[in-house]
């Protein structure tokens, strides 16, 4: 069995795997001022409450876009397994099919290296994939498996919060299409402007990285696949057809993968 966290800037993805199949998953808040005993408290209490065996779990992994919770994370994992777990970061990256800028090594968002292995295990073939996060993330990867370049956004909640934070008329509102984005009252306004405009966004930034992909590898835009994640990525599915797949899970398969790859 295998243990692994994906600590997000919003929330910290827990998940059991074994022999490849998520047999549980939990979210827990990311908070970086709690310490790794209080981390470790709060996970025993939830294995405990699914009656975990702890003895089954034979490794771990640490996948972070929050620096100062690996360590935390470190404490966790040897207070469970009586060992280190494996931390996504640039010494396992020779061991991966993917191949990232020489540039990117020591940049990129491991959550995004789990998206674009998982994503290149599902299509073996040049794709983009959108990761619906606090940040909104394409990651393209071309037909020999490189990382072919990134573009990151402001997530819709972020935007949405953002809206709220920093006007002192508009109210908070629920995120639901409305059915024009012609809005008559401001809670429509509100919810035309922000999902028909992320509509707008995802298609034309997809379409500018499918052009660029082709421009700088030869791929023909036709053959490049779509793919999307993240919590929010099912949020603008009624009204585009930009994406070929959806699949929440795409990062946590992928950081399954990542181990699989670097125990070997």
């Amino acid at each position: 069995m295998l243990l692994a966290f994906d600590i997000g800037n919003t929330n910290i993805k827990t998940a059991i795997f074994n022999n490849g199949n998520l047999v549980q998953e939990w979210r827990i808040h990311t908070d970086a001022k709690r310490t790794g005993d209080e981390y470790f408290s709060i996970l025993r209490t939830l294995f405990k409450d699914i009656e975990l065996d702890i003895k089954l779990i034979n490794n771990a992994i640490i996948s972070s876009v929050v620096p100062q919770l690996i360590g935390p994370f470190v404490i966790v994992t040897q207070r469970f397994l009586n060992k280190k777990p494996i931390i996504v970061g640039p010494d396992i990256y020779e061991k991966l099919p993917i191949k990232i800028p020489k540039s990117a090594v020591h940049e990129i968002g491991t959550d995004l290296l789990c998206d674009a292995l998982q994503a290149w295990n599902t299509f073996h073939s040049a794709c983009i994939v959108a990761d619906f996060g606090t940040a909104l993330s394409f990651t393209a990867i071309d037909n020999n498996a490189n990382i072919a370049g990134i573009a990151i956004a402001p997530g819709i909640g972020t935007a949405l919060n953002s809206l709220f934070n920093n006007t002192a008329q508009l109210p908070s509102v629920s995120l639901e299409i409305p059915h024009t984005s012609l809005g008559t009252n401001t809670i429509e306004c509100i919810q035309s402007g922000i999902l028909y405009g992320y509509k707008g966004l995802v298609e034309g930034m997809i379409l500018q990285m499918k052009k660029d992909l082709e421009k700088q590898t030869n791929v023909k835009i036709t053959d490049i696949h779509t793919i999307a994640t993240g919590g929010l990525n099912s949020m603008l599915s009624p009204i585009t057809k930009v994406f070929e797949k959806l699949d929440k899970m795409l990062t946590l398969n992928g950081l399954y993968s990542i181990a699989e790859y670097t125990l070997k």
